[in-house]
């Protein structure tokens, strides 16, 4: 169904109450109007517009100055909604979607022709994803009750930057944004992005990891998960750089940290402060006393980490950090959405 075309009556954007039922409605009519809205999921906040109308969804690479073939996700009220996005839905996403909806993960897909092609970044394939979040699951449906059957939604900031975890992080990034609406639902209790599984070619190949672990995901498949390869779709959130603060990210194990650290302390003492860069450090070991840097203790749990890894990120760059050194994490499986996150940051 065409839509009214959202019109920008001022360069206001007030965050509303997430849980306040007249702003969710406000937020389905802006959607419906193909408007703007950014609002929370469980993993992090969405910029999102109707996406089946790719003028709307044009709105969201202009205000990301995202390449318009790199691919969004669709979020859906429930499985139920697949079937205008996909026609041919398959026997591996249904499983996973059954095991895991609603929640951190996402399924590529065979695209419906004729329908969502800005979404899908022009490919055949399309990325869809049911959350886990109540401010999301009642737009979705308010927005459903309207006509709008899916919303497609990236990470609620600048392409390329630090995916916003709050809607505080998304006015900061966005807040220039004429007409742009900004449901508050608090902070993302995940903290990074979904997976994301490539259902489309009869096996399934992880494009990005998350917080599910692969034992769990086989668990649901039944059948080894497979890396990605050459002829896998273009999925959201995959460049080699990604999720990158304005500072400089160096990934270090706790002994090259512990080296590093004494030669920048050395340098600072021997130059003038004002030609050593400003440092932080996130690291799950103690540091020595060093007032000239900003040192954050990382969460022994891998779950605590995502839940706070762009937001610590972002503050060192709010306290003028100039270069930020972090520890790598444990190689086990449940760290590997972390590690994925803070390669591409450094990338």
């Amino acid at each position: 169904m065409a839509c009214q075309r959202f019109e920008v009556r001022d360069r206001l954007n007030p965050v509303l109450d997430g849980h306040d039922p007249v702003a969710i409605a406000s937020c389905a009519d802006v959607l419906a109007a193909c408007g703007l809205v950014a609002f929370p999921t469980e993993t992090v906040y969405g910029l999102g517009a109707r996406a089946d109308d790719d003028a709307a969804v044009a709105r969201i690479f202009r205000a990301k100055g995202r390449p318009a073939d790199h691919p969004l996700i669709v979020h859906l009220a429930d499985v139920a909604s697949v079937s205008l996005f996909c026609d041919d839905w398959p026997a591996l996403a249904q499983r996973l979607t059954a095991a895991f909806w609603p929640g951190p993960l996402t399924v590529i897909v065979p695209r419906a022709a004729g329908l969502a092609a800005a979404s899908a970044g022009g490919q055949s394939t399309i990325g869809l994803r049911c959350p886990d979040h109540p401010v999301a699951l009642a737009l979705l449906r308010a927005a459903a009750l309207r006509g709008v059957m899916g919303v497609a939604a990236p990470s609620a900031n600048r392409f390329g930057r630090l995916s916003p975890t709050s809607a505080a992080h998304v006015v900061s990034e966005l807040g220039d944004e004429p007409g742009l609406r900004v449901l508050d639902g608090g902070d993302c209790p995940v903290g990074i992005e979904s997976t994301i599984i490539d259902c489309s070619r009869g096996r399934p190949v992880l494009l990005r990891p998350g917080t599910l672990t692969r034992q769990a995901i086989e668990a649901a498949l039944g059948q080894p998960l497979l890396e990605r390869d050459a002829a896998a779709p273009r999925a959201s959130g995959t460049l080699e750089t990604h999720y990158a603060p304005r500072a400089r990210v160096r990934l270090l194990s706790a002994q090259q940290l512990g080296s590093e650290l004494e030669e920048f302390t050395s340098t600072r003492l021997g130059e003038a402060s004002r030609s050593v860069p400003r440092l932080a450090v996130y690291s799950r070991h103690p540091l020595p006393a060093q007032a000239a840097v900003i040192h954050q203790t990382m969460p022994s749990g891998a779950a605590e980490v995502a839940h706070e890894l762009f937001s610590v990120l972002r503050s060192f760059d709010d306290r003028g950090a100039q270069q930020i050194w972090v520890e790598l994490p444990p190689d086990a499986a449940e760290w590997d959405g972390v590690r994925d996150r803070l390669a591409r940051a450094a990338a």
